[in-house]
């Protein structure tokens, strides 16, 4: 545990991550690119990034249930055979149809990815670190939007989509290379690897896991706090700032970073009190779900044209929204047995991809809407329509926040039941605090 061995793992396995984010994210650069290249409207691009979600969403509690019984190791490899599999199909796609194909392969694979890295550093280290390892986990994740953004738009702008396509799968195969080399499922002396189950003890503990209110409290949080970055980046952001704002393709694939470079920055503060203070988690899922909010109505409230400060507000509170999702799998890693801790993290991940498939797909039904005549994307595709269509994410996102008041009640109540712990509402809390240190 702890051990250098257990450093090489861990490098490996969030570099994996980072060349899924990578391919994740592809289509959220281009989007233009595919528009031209497959001449679809706007609910079919959405249709195309929407399709990749549901499967990686669908895909969640089974990959749950395999990483139980197989380990991550199996998984990864799984993974990134499929995700190279899906970006060369989607290469070579000759329409939309080949293309969503492509697409699904890519969900699929990518589905087994972060969960498979956040079980290597459940096995492989111990302690504190162990929090904050996985906070890091994301956080350099979200690198690979990086990666997109810079060099796959350049290749994609100058050697075209077929073989700027073929470029991402090959350097997934380099990295299952990688993967097959240096990661084991666990430490030698560590016998707490996977255990050989029958379908029906594993349906049992993943039954289990979603009757833990804790679990459905993760569930939420990332529901809340994931998405609307999510659905920014990987399919209307770039789009939106080509389109509606004016923005050259290269500048907004760079104010993409935005989103990056903030949950690089804040990820390791959320870190720091998630493990500071576990009992007030939910207090800062709904803070971050507040600074997201306010800025979103910040924007779309600006009359005409908002200026570029806006913007990059935005985009600052946006990338706090990822390394804040985390916080699910917290909840996930502290309300579980370490058995069920596979199921429980597959029904967490799911949460923030089910508000985010729901909101790209709406977002693109009510753009065509709004332009029953357009011709061209820039019609489509305008500062008028995108203010509206964007008012989708608070009547989701407003569910989910309802949804995490009352799963909170829940787990809170079973805290005090099962261990004693009474959680006082924050504002109780912090006047308790106000009078002991004016004592």
């Amino acid at each position: 545990m702890n051990s250098r061995r257990s450093w090489m793992v861990f490098v490996v396995g969030v570099s994996a991550y980072v060349v899924a984010i990578l391919q994740r994210s592809t289509l959220g650069v281009s989007g233009v690119a595919a528009v031209e290249r497959f001449d679809i409207t706007a609910a079919a691009l959405s249709s195309l990034a929407v399709v990749q979600l549901v499967v990686y969403a669908a895909m969640q509690i089974p990959i749950g249930l395999l990483i139980d019984r197989w380990g991550p190791r199996r998984l990864l490899i799984i993974g990134l055979i499929l995700i190279s599999i899906g970006q060369a199909v989607l290469a070579i796609a000759p329409d939309l149809s080949i293309a969503a194909l492509g697409r699904v392969c890519v969900g699929i694979g990518d589905a087994g990815i972060f969960v498979s890295v956040l079980r290597l550093v459940n096995y492989w280290f111990s302690g504190p670190i162990v929090p904050s390892l996985s906070q890091w986990t994301g956080n350099i994740g979200q690198f690979g939007q990086v990666l997109s953004a810079l060099p796959f738009a350049l290749l994609l702008n100058t050697i075209g989509w077929e073989s700027a396509y073929l470029a991402a799968a090959a350097l997934c195969v380099l990295m299952l290379i990688g993967v097959l080399i240096c990661i084991s499922d666990r430490p030698v002396d560590d016998s707490t690897g996977p255990i050989r189950r029958t379908w029906g003890s594993s349906l049992d503990i993943l039954v289990d896991s979603l009757k833990r209110p804790g679990t459905r409290l993760g569930f939420w949080a990332h529901f809340t706090t994931q998405s609307s970055g999510t659905v920014f980046s990987l399919l209307w952001g770039f789009p939106f700032m080509v389109y509606a704002l004016g923005i050259s393709e290269s500048a907004a694939a760079g104010l993409l970073l935005v989103i990056v470079f903030s949950g690089v920055v804040f990820g390791p503060i959320l870190g720091i009190l998630t493990a500071r203070f576990p009992l007030r988690r939910s207090n800062l899922v709904l803070t971050i779900v507040s600074t997201m909010g306010i800025a979103w109505t910040m924007f779309l409230a600006w009359p005409g044209h908002p200026p570029m400060w806006v913007l990059i507000v935005l985009l600052v509170a946006l990338g706090i929204g990822g390394p804040g999702s985390l916080i699910g799998f917290d909840f996930a890693r502290t309300f579980n047995h370490s058995r069920a801790l596979g199921s429980a993290n597959g029904i967490v991940n799911v949460g923030g991809f089910l508000a985010s498939f729901t909101m790209m797909f709406v977002i693109g039904f009510v753009l065509d809407l709004l332009s029953p005549g357009a011709t061209t994307p820039e019609q489509t595709y305008s500062l008028s329509s995108f203010k509206i269509a964007f008012l989708v994410q608070y009547v989701v996102i407003g569910f989910g926040v309802v949804m995490l008041f009352l799963a909170r009640r829940t787990t809170r109540t079973r805290l005090a039941e099962d261990e004693g712990i009474k959680v006082a509402p924050l504002w109780v809390a912090l006047v308790r605090r106000e009078r002991r240190d004016g004592d």
